[in-house]
């Protein structure tokens, strides 16, 4: 299944916030659809499919790319759940995100893509180009990109700057100090249950 490009509030009113999805809260606090208020029981199935469903539609990934995910988290030492968690937030379309460069990560996406985006002085327009303790993000020096972030910075998706990044809003430049910690993940999501979900399949 490619990327998903339907209604977002109908996703976010059937798994919950998704704050890189979008910025709108659902008016409907029960999922949509004819049966959306009858309370059914999940399968344990189905509420490990609802968590890897979160972390897909949340940063915007193919099922193809979220399985290429978790294989390169495996191969990691450490909790699988978290080194693949560390491998979705340092994307650099996230990171531009995070930064408060764009209201939602496929706006920050296609910032990277259309050579808005700089990584160490050179334009990276690739949204899932990873990013690496130490290295300078910053917009293009170019006034219509300038100026279109200027705009998303007076409505950042997110209020707090997660701790291993900075950013000067008025050089317009950021860095990565370091790997995000768990605790800044701003998606509510169980990890472990979107592992387990991929265990046969990885």
């Amino acid at each position: 299944m490619s990327r998903y490009r339907g209604p977002r509030l109908r996703i976010v009113r059937r798994l919950g916030d998704l704050p890189g999805l979008t910025r709108k809260s659902a008016r409907r606090a029960y999922p949509p659809g004819q049966h959306g208020q009858n309370r059914k029981k999940r399968s344990e199935y189905g509420v490990r499919l609802e968590e890897k469903q979160k972390l897909r539609l949340n940063y915007g990934l193919t099922e193809k790319q979220m399985l290429r995910y978790v294989r390169r988290a495996r191969r990691v030492t450490g909790s699988t759940g978290q080194v693949l968690l560390q491998l979705l937030e340092m994307r650099l379309d996230n990171t531009v995100f995070r930064m408060g460069m764009a209201p939602t990560i496929p706006a920050a996406r296609q910032l990277v893509n259309h050579g808005h985006i700089t990584v160490n002085g050179r334009i990276v327009n690739i949204g899932s180009y990873q990013c690496r303790p130490g290295e300078t993000i910053a917009v293009k020096d170019r006034e219509g990109s300038r100026k279109m972030v200027e705009t998303n910075l007076q409505y950042p998706g997110l209020a707090n700057l997660p701790s291993h990044l900075e950013f000067d809003k008025t050089k317009m430049t950021g860095k990565v100090n370091g790997l995000v910690e768990r605790e800044w993940v701003a998606l509510q999501v169980n990890e472990l249950l979107v592992v387990e979900y991929y265990s046969r399949q990885a």
